[in-house]
C-alpha cells in the first residue's frame, strides 16, 4: 500500500530528518506551531509510529524521504 503525503507533510519529515523541533519547523516553514504538530500527528498516523525516531527511520527505509 502506497502512503500518500502532502508536499508539506514531506518537507516537514525532512526537518524532523534535520533534527529540528517542533518551534524550528513551524518558524522554518512560516506555519503556526498548532499547525506543525497536526502536520507531524497526521504523519505519525499515516506511518504507523509513536514518535520522530521511528517517523524518520520508516520514512527512509520506505525511501519516502532521503537523507
Amino acid at each position: 500500500m502506497m502512503m500518500s503525503f502532502t508536499k508539506i507533510e514531506l518537507q516537514i519529515l525532512n526537518l524532523i530528518a534535520q533534527g529540528l523541533m517542533l518551534d524550528d519547523i513551524a518558524s522554518e516553514l512560516k506555519i503556526s506551531r498548532h499547525t506543525a504538530k497536526a502536520h507531524i500527528e497526521s504523519i505519525y498516523k499515516k506511518l504507523n509510529v509513536k514518535n520522530r525516531v521511528q517517523a524518520v527511520v520508516k520514512a527512509i527505509t520506505r525511501e519516502i524521504i532521503e537523507v
